[in-house]
């Protein structure tokens, strides 16, 4: 139930739910349980478990009751409302905070909802201006976070937000431009998330032991099989074992945040995804703050024929690549990310210019460069030391994968690299391990940045930035031939670098 409070004015202060006193209450005893079990094994190996449930129990009572005191707090003195030109939200325990959007700069409106928030029908809403400043304070002014208000009410605060004069909705309905389908979870295991779970699981296992004060066990099993099956084969089996373990648990994280997922135009120019089997997820964007999108291939991906679907926008804040905050299409195979590519920002399809060879040269250079440093990484050790056998077959294993992939790199990455101009779009595209392919609306652009290197000066290069306003803040074309990139660059945005240009005499 929401309270509602009256000001002065006709628009009534409202109260967040109260029932996320018990969302945070559940939560915390969660969390407790799962800290405190390791706690007093931990403790109880010594003096006993019993000892060691008096010392774990009240302390965890104790903190639930600050946690779950604190919460109520909160709860009892934010008030939020949403008045003709702004949103207000008053809140604070020991420091009162007041915050003002003005409804006019409104752009965004997420809503989120845990397993929890979902059992008791809340969520969280988030309102953004999509301004963003270059303090480290300063997007969280431009926010404002309601947590926790009922469902029916968030969904009421996200229509009644991003509502535009029937004039700017038209008669239009909602359109769906993308819909997730089961058979995308295949292309979950051949991201770069399944080597990296590989390795949390091996660290897990040795935390895991530790807890057991058994913390050389797993080193011991592994130098047991090593003597009975020999290193080789204890490694292949190891890695074999690790990667299927990792690309389980990465179809488990896909499935929760993408299953459902859907990309849809609603009425007033906005676009809407919803996705999360678990924890449900819901991002208004309007269409005005879309500068462009990214069509990102990761090589595991890419071998599969397959991409995900970035959008480059005003305020949405991407600062770790593939960001999930920026995504609205995941893996899918290429037709579709494309189709809903031309959905947003219209036809994409267009011939891209090639770079220079000497950009190749440049990348064989280096290639060499990282093989030569490998090759001793993997022979110094065996001068120096005596190293065991499984040790010895993985560092020499791991140089020769590695040096034949900077190789193969070196020429994938050159086979990637154009560029070109399109009626509306600029279009850059670049990488190997994660080519990404950027159409940044021109209108968009509002500056240059062009850099240039000894070495790519020795070889006629030069790098373009065009920097924008959206995403993350500029998108390169790299390693281009030092004349046709001026000119590249003067005819994407006339009359920006035109002056700067040296132009022959009449």
């Amino acid at each position: 139930m929401i309270g509602i409070e009256h000001a002065e004015g006709n628009e009534p202060w409202r109260r967040l739910h109260r029932d996320g006193l018990k969302v945070t209450a559940l939560y915390m005893i969660g969390v407790m349980i799962g800290a405190g079990v390791p706690v007093a094994i931990g403790i109880g190996s010594g003096p006993g478990l019993l000892i060691a449930l008096a010392f774990v129990v009240p302390g965890a009572a104790l903190v639930i009751g600050l946690v779950v005191g604190y919460e109520a707090i909160r709860l009892r003195v934010t008030r939020y409302r949403v008045t003709d030109a702004r949103v207000e939200m008053h809140t604070g325990v020991l420091f009162k905070t007041r915050r003002s959007l003005m409804r006019e700069r409104i752009r965004s409106v997420d809503l989120t909802a845990n397993p929890l928030e979902r059992a008791f029908g809340l969520a969280k809403v988030k309102v953004g201006t999509g301004e963003t400043g270059g303090g480290s304070g300063s997007t969280s002014e431009q926010t404002l976070t309601l947590d926790s208000v009922g469902r029916a009410e968030a969904e009421r605060l996200r229509a009644e937000l991003l509502r535009r004069s029937a004039a700017e909705v038209g008669a239009d309905g909602e359109q769906r431009l993308a819909t997730w389908e089961p058979g995308w979870l295949k292309y979950a295991p051949l991201s770069f998330l399944t080597p990296a779970l590989a390795g949390a699981a091996v660290g897990g296992t040795f935390q895991i032991a530790d807890w057991f004060g058994k913390g050389g066990l797993p080193v011991e099993i592994v130098g047991g099989l090593v003597d009975e099956y020999g290193p080789w084969a204890v490694l292949g089996l190891g890695l074999v074992g690790l990667l299927l373990l990792g690309a389980i648990a990465s179809l488990a994280l896909q499935g929760e945040a993408w299953w459902g997922h859907r990309l849809d135009r609603e009425p007033g120019g906005t676009l809407r995804v919803r996705r999360g089997l678990l924890v449900s997820r819901s991002l208004s964007l309007e269409e005005e703050r879309i500068r462009g999108v990214e069509i990102v291939e990761p090589l595991g991906v890419r071998s599969a024929g397959a991409g995900r679907l970035d959008v480059v926008a005003i305020g949405l804040k991407t600062d770790q690549e593939g960001s999930d905050l920026s995504t609205l299409v995941p893996a899918a195979p290429l037709p579709a990310v494309t189709d809903a590519a031309e959905a947003v920002i219209g036809p994409v399809d267009c011939a891209l210019a090639a770079h220079p060879r000497t950009a190749r040269t440049r990348r064989l250079r280096w290639a060499a460069v990282a093989v030569v440093v490998l090759a001793a990484a993997a022979v110094v050790p065996h001068l120096l030391w005596s190293l065991p056998a499984l040790l010895s077959a993985a560092i020499v294993l791991a140089a020769v994968l590695s040096a034949g992939f900077a190789a193969w790199t070196a020429f994938d990455s050159y086979a990637s690299l154009g560029h070109a101009l399109t009626a509306r779009h600029l279009v850059s595209r670049r990488g190997s391990t994660r080519r990404a392919t950027v159409h940044l609306d021109r209108s968009g652009i509002i500056g240059w940045r062009i850099t240039q290197s000894v070495f790519q000066r020795r070889m006629g290069l030069m790098t373009l930035d065009a920097t924008t306003a959206a995403g993350k803040g500029h998108y390169a074309v790299i390693d281009a031939d030092e004349h046709e990139i001026l000119d590249f660059a003067a005819e994407a945005v006339p009359d920006l670098l035109r002056p700067f240009l040296a132009t022959p005499p009449e």
